[in-house]
């Protein structure tokens, strides 16, 4: 990426922690000149994937690190997690579920909502955790 500038960060587990990462990636639009309603969709899914790692990765690795890499064109995240990890292939699509009589659970739009909203997706996990790579073009 030609004169991308990043922002790496550690988020610890705390309520609104996710705040602090829209407000590095609103500081880094500002300072490339990108308008703020070209931000507005990727400050969705940094949420999203935060609050996701967090709340899912589970309580002995409380911590998600969190990577920025944007130029005037394009902006990438990362979002890593150091949890028990999961198979995202089991996760079922949450409107295919509710068509089958899934009930009245709301859960489970996340993926789905990274995967709609980005210009690329992509997702790994194990062991070791998962990583969520998502790229949005902001020209």
């Amino acid at each position: 990426m030609k004169d991308a500038i990043t922002l790496k960060m550690s988020l610890p587990k705390i309520p609104d922690i996710e705040l602090v990462a829209i407000e590095g990636l609103d500081r880094l639009a500002r300072h490339l000149g990108i308008a703020s309603d070209k931000i507005g969709e990727a400050n969705i899914l940094i949420t999203e994937a935060i609050i996701n790692a967090l709340e899912h990765s589970g309580g002995e690795h409380p911590e998600v690190k969190v990577e920025f890499t944007m130029t005037k064109q394009d902006l990438v995240i990362l979002v890593r997690d150091f949890g028990k990890g999961f198979d995202p292939s089991t996760v079922a699509d949450p409107a295919e579920r509710k068509k089958a009589g899934g009930g009245k659970n709301n859960r489970g739009w996340g993926l789905k909502l990274m995967k709609t909203m980005s210009d690329d997706f992509s997702i790994s996990s194990g062991d070791d955790g998962t990583r969520i790579t998502i790229k949005k073009i902001l020209s």
